[in-house]
């Protein structure tokens, strides 16, 4: 890899031969900044997110004759996230379980022969992207729905308080279950395992363990990361959902918790 090496001497002056290139946190970030925009995987997850969010969007301020005028503005009009989601999930996969899938992992851990600095990186790339996307989509949404909503009981203008607030909120709430997912890339290194994982443990598991009929039940799954994501991304609070900086919080230590696991098997496994 190019941008993580530059030629050095080849011994020292004790004869002992010096490395052939020095790694740098920069150079890994660079490496996988460019390793994550030169695959099609990227444009295609990152555009069929985007054009979900800004389609629904455009179809829910549109279509809006006051029937949902009980319904958060800015929930309304982002009500394509509940999609991207699952597509900012598959490009986290593919940012970690992609590299076993093709064998590339043995070239990156040969480049980075520490390893941890590899995943970091990917991580750090991953949730600046996903961020950067995720915002700018739920901005640009926003501004085009209301071009219908104008006049209606859901005017709102980026200016109004909390508006930029739920739409950061929201971004990051979509950031933090990418990033979830690509932790369980790393963890399993397999696609459609870590896919099914996702679907399964995010998406699945909460609506079944609704069904049982305990209260501690019923409020443990608030906490689950995507119950905690939909207390998010809204000017007024959701209710039967916990507190926004508590959602953002739990949702910051599920992703934590998922990078050290997968930080930790990194370290034991063989490639």
């Amino acid at each position: 890899m190019n941008t993580l090496t530059h030629p050095t001497e080849t011994t020292s002056g004790t004869g002992v031969p010096a490395p052939a290139y020095r790694l740098s946190a920069k150079g890994i970030l660079r490496a996988e900044w460019h390793k994550l925009w030169t695959l099609r995987s990227t444009w295609i997850t990152l555009i069929t997110a985007s054009a979900l969010v800004l389609s629904v969007g455009i179809v829910m301020g549109s279509t809006y004759d006051g029937d949902d005028a009980e319904i958060d503005t800015v929930v309304f009009t982002l009500f394509g996230t509940q999609l991207s989601q699952i597509c900012l999930a598959v490009l986290g996969i593919l940012v970690t379980a992609g590299e076993y899938a093709t064998g590339m992992i043995r070239a990156s851990l040969t480049a980075v022969p520490q390893r941890l600095p590899l995943l970091w990186s990917k991580a750090a790339v991953f949730t600046v992207v996903a961020f950067t996307a995720s915002w700018t989509t739920n901005t640009v949404t926003f501004l085009t729905a209301q071009t219908w909503l104008s006049g209606t009981d859901k005017e709102l203008a980026l200016t109004d308080d909390d508006v930029l607030a739920a739409l950061t909120t929201s971004a990051a709430a979509l950031t933090l279950l990418g990033l979830f997912a690509l932790c369980l890339g790393a963890l399993l290194r397999s696609v459609p395992g870590a896919v099914g994982a996702f679907v399964g443990s995010v998406l699945i598991l909460p609506e079944v363990l609704s069904m049982l009929p305990f209260d501690a039940v019923q409020s443990a799954i608030r906490y689950f990361p995507a119950q905690a994501a939909s207390a998010l991304g809204s000017v007024s609070r959701v209710e039967h959902t916990i507190a926004p900086g508590t959602a953002l919080l739990t949702l910051a230590l599920w992703s934590a918790v998922a990078l050290a696991a997968s930080t930790a098997l990194l370290k034991r496994r063989d490639v």
